[in-house]
């Protein structure tokens, strides 16, 4: 039994080690990530809280709950699987339900990163479909766009 598992973790650190993400799952990491931003400023700038150059640093901690929910969960549920990927018609169902099961991690994030600790529903209904509506409609772009430029393919 322990050397079935010691295969087992020799195998999934291999296959780790060797691992190198492709230019289409690079290109929908970091555009994620910039989605996460832009939800974070558009919600600094509606709040009269600190924004432009000098808050970028402000900005992307703002973001931080939200993006490390998505990346902890959407993986595992085919967000960046280039076959759910491939079409727009793919790539929205696929990226709203990933945000869908994303969504309770990065309020629990949210809750425990904020300094108040509060995340009333208003917000966290604002969480989903504004988060929700940026993903869906970059990752859409990014589909209809990567199916005509043969590197993304």
């Amino acid at each position: 039994m322990f050397t079935d598992i010691a295969t087992l973790l020799s195998d999934a650190r291999a296959r780790l080690q060797s691992w190198r993400p492709d230019t289409r799952t690079l290109l929908l990491v970091v555009g994620d990530a910039m989605a996460f931003c832009l939800f974070a400023a558009i919600g600094h700038k509606t709040h009269q809280e600190a924004t432009g150059l000098a808050a970028l640093g402000q900005i992307a901690w703002t973001a931080v709950p939200f993006a490390l929910g998505w990346f902890a969960v959407a993986p595992f549920l085919g967000a960046f699987r280039r076959s759910q990927t491939e079409r727009p018609a793919q790539m929205l169902p696929w990226t709203e339900l990933a945000w869908l099961a994303a969504w309770p991690l990065a309020l629990l994030l949210r809750w425990a990163l904020s300094a108040d600790h509060q995340v009333p529903p208003s917000f966290a209904l604002v969480i989903l479909l504004a988060n929700a509506l940026l993903l869906g409609a970059w990752r859409t772009v990014f589909a209809l766009v990567a199916t005509r430029l043969p590197r993304v393919r």
